[in-house]
Order: C-alpha cells, then sequence, then structure tokens
C-alpha cells in the first residue's frame, strides 16, 4: 500500500491511499485517474472534490446499474426497484409511472422528488434506464471492467455513468437543507424513441424550472438538438413477367424517381442553416429500400424507410410536406403512381437560451462553451413541462452503443461534482 497526499486551493489536505491489485483491492489505474482528477481541480474550478469513500461508492453504483440487462426490449422493472431503494434510503419521495407497451412489457419511469408537495421544481436531474442491445459474444457486457482509466460495460457510457454520478452527488448532501425542491427523473425507453420521456410530458407529471439531461457529451454542455422524425413510405406497382414489362409496372423504378426527388429535397434545404450545428442544416436519410419478390418478376411493391433530422425553428413537418409535393408532381406524370407515407416519428429539435442560468453555470464548471448535437435526446419532453433544458454527461457518444462502451473514470468523478454543485446553485 502506497499513498499520495495533496492540498486544495482552498488549503485542504487530501491524502489519497491507492492499493496494489495485488492485496485485492481496486485497481491501481482507477485511483490513479481520480487522483490527476483531483489535481485539476484549480483549473476546472471545484472547491469540494469527491472523497475517496464516495469514488467507491460511484463505482459500485455503476458496477450495480451495469450488472442489470435492461435492454429496451426487457422490463425495466429490476433496475427501477433498485433506484427506487436508492432514492428512499436517501430521503426521496417516490412516485411509478406504469405504462405496458405493445408486446405487453410493463415499463417504469421513476419520479423522485425531495418535496412531493411542490408544484415546481427547482432542478431536475434526468436518466434514461434502457440501453441498446449488445453482441452475445461480448460476455462482460454486464461485468463492470476497468483498465486504463476507462470502465467498459453495457450502458457504462449511456447513460448508466449519469445515473450514478447523479446518485453520488446526491449522497454528498444533506436534503434538509435545500430551500427549492429537487427531483431525479429515471425514464424507460429512450432508445427506442424517448418514449418513456414523452409519456411524462404528456401526462404532466412534473412542472420544472431546469433539467439536466444525462447523455454523454464528454462532459460538454449541450443547449441545442436537432429534431428527429421517421416515415415508412410504400410505393406500389403492378406485378407482371419480367420479358414482358408493357404488362404491368415497376413499384421499384417508381420509388426509385421519388428516391431521386428526395435528394434533390436534401440539397435544398442545405440552403437553410443553423449556425452551431454539423451539419448546419436538415439532413434526410433513406437508411432502408425493400422491394420486389424474384428477379424476373416486374416488383409491386418497394418500401424506404426515410429520417430526417430538422434543424432549430424548422418544423418537424417541413420535411414531410416537401415529400408530399413530390409525390404529387410524380402523379401528375403519371397518373397511376400509387404512394403511401407513414409518418411515424416526429420529435421536435431544442434549442435554449445560451443566457439561461443553467448553461451558464454549466460552462463556467465544465469551462466548455455549450454545443449542440444532432442525436435525439429527451431534452424537448423536459422543456415541454417548463424546464430550461441541458444534455450533459460523462463518456462520448461514438463509443455509445458498440460492444466495448466505456465511460471515462476522470469524466465520471467530475461529474459527481459538477452535478452536486449543479443541487447547490439551484437549490440551495
Amino acid at each position: 500500500m502506497r499513498g499520495k497526499s495533496m492540498t486544495c486551493r482552498t488549503g485542504c489536505f487530501f491524502l489519497l491511499r491507492v492499493f496494489d491489485p495485488a492485496d485485492g483491492h481496486r485497481p491501481q489505474s482507477f485511483l490513479d485517474a481520480v487522483v490527476r482528477q483531483v489535481e485539476d481541480l484549480p483549473r476546472i474550478g471545484v472547491a469540494e472534490p469527491i472523497r475517496l469513500n464516495q469514488i467507491m461508492t460511484l463505482q459500485q453504483t455503476l458496477t450495480d446499474l451495469v450488472a442489470i440487462d435492461s435492454v429496451s426490449s426487457r422490463t425495466n422493472q429490476q433496475v427501477i426497484s433498485y433506484l427506487e431503494a436508492k432514492c428512499q434510503s436517501l430521503g426521496f419521495q417516490t412516485e411509478r409511472q406504469l405504462h405496458t407497451d405493445e408486446s405487453g412489457v410493463a415499463k417504469i419511469n421513476l419520479i423522485a422528488k425531495t418535496a412531493a408537495n411542490d408544484d415546481l421544481t427547482e432542478l431536475v436531474l434526468v436518466g434514461h434506464t434502457d440501453t441498446v442491445p449488445f453482441d452475445p459474444q461480448w460476455t462482460d457486457a454486464l461485468r463492470l471492467k476497468e483498465k486504463d482509466g476507462k470502465l467498459f460495460g453495457r450502458g457504462a457510457c449511456d447513460t448508466k455513468a449519469f445515473i450514478a454520478a447523479a446518485l453520488t452527488a446526491v449522497e454528498q448532501l444533506d436534503l434538509a437543507k435545500l430551500s427549492r425542491p429537487l427531483t431525479l427523473v429515471f425514464t424507460a425507453d429512450e432508445e427506442i424513441g424517448c418514449l418513456g420521456a414523452k409519456r411524462l410530458a404528456a401526462a404532466k407529471a412534473l412542472s420544472a424550472r431546469y433539467a439536466i439531461v444525462g447523455e454523454p457529451t464528454s462532459l460538454q454542455p449541450i443547449r441545442a438538438g436537432k429534431g428527429y422524425c421517421l416515415a415508412e413510405i410504400v410505393v406500389r406497382g403492378k406485378e407482371a413477367h419480367s420479358a414482358y414489362p408493357a404488362l404491368g409496372a415497376s413499384a421499384i423504378f417508381r420509388a426509385a424517381r421519388l428516391m431521386s426527388r428526395i435528394e434533390s429535397i436534401a440539397g435544398e434545404l442545405q440552403g437553410d442553416q443553423r449556425a452551431g450545428f454539423d451539419p448546419p442544416f436538415t439532413t434526410l436519410n433513406i437508411g432502408l429500400v425493400k422491394g420486389g419478390t424474384a428477379k424476373n418478376i416486374s416488383p409491386a411493391e418497394c418500401r424506404l424507410t426515410l429520417e430526417w433530422r430538422t434543424i432549430t425553428a424548422q418544423p418537424s413537418d417541413h420535411v414531410l410536406n416537401l415529400v408530399y409535393a413530390a409525390v404529387e408532381e410524380l402523379k401528375r406524370a403519371d397518373s397511376d403512381f400509387d404512394c403511401e407515407i407513414n409518418a411515424s416519428r416526429a420529435d421536435e429539435s431544442f434549442e435554449t437560451p445560451a443566457d439561461s442560468p443553467i448553461v451558464k453555470f454549466l460552462e463556467e464548471q465544465t469551462q466548455k462553451s455549450a454545443g449542440t448535437v444532432a442525436f435525439g435526446t429527451e431534452a424537448p419532453s423536459m422543456i415541454a413541462l417548463g424546464a430550461d433544458a441541458v444534455v450533459f454527461g460523462p463518456g462520448d457518444i461514438r463509443v455509445a452503443h458498440r460492444t466495448g462502451e466505456f465511460v471515462p473514470v476522470e469524466q465520471l468523478t467530475r461529474c459527481v461534482d459538477i452535478l452536486r454543485g449543479s443541487i447547490q446553485k439551484f437549490c440551495l
């Protein structure tokens, strides 16, 4: 066993005991990462670092969360029960919002409040409990593993790390001293359309002034995000022997003409731009195409899956209306052109003002300017509940959803400090 001591900028003295792996304790690299994080405190402006015993609690909480298989196709009952017990032990009053999905699977949102009777919560911390599926060959997917200052496991990055950080931050505070309400929200089905958060918003389950929505942003506050929309398009034709094409009508040829129009729409949309987004315009993608039954049959049907990601201030149905107009144009050229469009998802973009107190505070704490994202989040649902919402959390979205996803230890521990500071700032 060896130790490392340091003094923070306020003059407080710390001694971190660092154990060798041979002793059967925590790996050296995990605590070394924490030492580096504490040494970094003067630069990032955090005066009260996470303590060693709290670091161990943080890692254990994340270990527990990762061990629970909460893939979106399954019920999240087990992870919600774990979180509910944690919250109740900390003094929160909890409420469940139960939903049964179309497959008959129970899905639960958990709301944990410091003051159940308050109409308006000052700050809400939001984390989704579900994860994407994982490759069965990733045998350690549900066992948190530490290597080179990184913690690996399904959901370790997206977004159980944020949940563990939020719980650890709360554990460091005396909730009885809060003068304004704090709420923790743990949602279901984020990975398949932010469905849990949408149900919360539809039910008006709470109202909030500020919200921090957990997602892997590498600890950069995100104040704006593109919308996400989806439509299934079915183009119909008439079957015939391919040797006699005049006797039929190829649905694939018709679909190709529509896809060409959609490509033109994508080009036109590049003229409407919003600075700060990458790319700065609404994007379109036809990700799936399926048609035909045999090589020698003129196909009777072709299906397309179209998605688009809208910039802020652009209505979610703007692209849909342009596609409808393209279909009408094709019908004028071909009176038998038959097309059905089923819009299945229309998530609005979001933008929180740059001068919002929650944006400015997180910028100060992270020393990073607020940015934007092009992927869907639960922020629009929190805005629907009245909150200025910022997306924020440890980990990099580029390693989420893949085999071997991970969260850097340094970011995880810094997240605890920043979330604790946010609670102190807005709720004390």
